[in-house]
């Protein structure tokens, strides 16, 4: 009697092992990847879906929505002069993953983590380079934000836009000292001045751009310029903040 029951159960196990495999072909006939190979993602066995389908269901939802957020991720984070179009359209193949059987869903789930695999690199290049050069720039803002970084801004735009040598740098270096210490940040509580020029209210050096508070060469184009218009020099601006001790 045991042994006709076990004869009868392994029959029965070979019967549905024998049906379980055309279904699951049939699943996955539109599938862009073949089961066997499609069902990694989600741990499951091609018997799996034939046996448990709730569970098959359950994991291949999971993962097609993990897959699906990581890959949005992607594209969001990607600067625009990364291709992210294979992305993009494996997204939009597997945005509708409810409404599709699961050995679809497993198979471009798969295809997603593909395309997202082969993406990745070139958008954490291209965002590395962008992070480098800002930091880049921080450090250059940094420097001339110093008093030495701001002289040498000065002495340079002072030549090459206005046409005046050391001896109008030497004047001017002079101007500025006493007013600021070529301190960017200097301000006069009293009278409203502010920056390396004193600019009186310092609100004027926005004329010149929007970071007049934190950019030491925003606000010495705007002194250079308020300079020649004033006082047509640097060193006629000295001289008159000696008689009158401003400018």
């Amino acid at each position: 009697m045991l042994a006709l029951t076990v004869a009868t159960v392994a029959v029965g196990t070979v019967l549905l092992s024998g049906l379980a495999t055309p279904m699951i072909e049939r699943a996955s006939a539109d599938s862009p990847s073949s089961t066997t190979a499609a069902v990694t993602p989600t741990g499951l066995k091609p018997m799996d879906i034939a046996y448990f389908p709730k569970l098959a269901r359950e994991r291949a939802d999971a993962q097609a929505a993990a897959t699906l957020k990581a890959a949005q991720a992607l594209v969001a984070t990607a600067p625009g002069k990364v291709n992210t179009s294979a992305v993009t359209v494996k997204i939009a193949s597997l945005s509708n993953y409810t409404l599709l059987d699961v050995g679809t869903v497993i198979a471009l789930t798969k295809d997603t983590n593909a395309a997202v695999a082969q993406t990745a690199p070139a958008v954490a290049s291209a965002n590395r380079a962008i992070a480098e050069a800002r930091a880049a720039a921080a450090e250059a803002q940094r420097a001339a934000n110093t008093v030495d970084g701001a002289r040498a801004t000065a002495r340079s735009l002072a030549s090459s836009q206005h046409g005046w040598g050391d001896g109008e740098f030497q004047c001017l270096d002079s101007l500025w000292q006493k007013e600021s210490g070529w301190s960017y940040a200097a301000s006069n509580s009293g009278s409203g001045a502010a920056g390396i020029p004193q600019a009186l209210p310092g609100s004027k050096m926005s004329s010149a751009g929007a970071d007049w508070a934190t950019n030491a060469t925003t606000q010495i184009r705007w002194g250079l310029d308020y300079i020649a218009r004033a006082y047509g020099t640097p060193c006629a601006a000295w001289g008159h903040s000696g008689s009158f001790n401003w400018y």
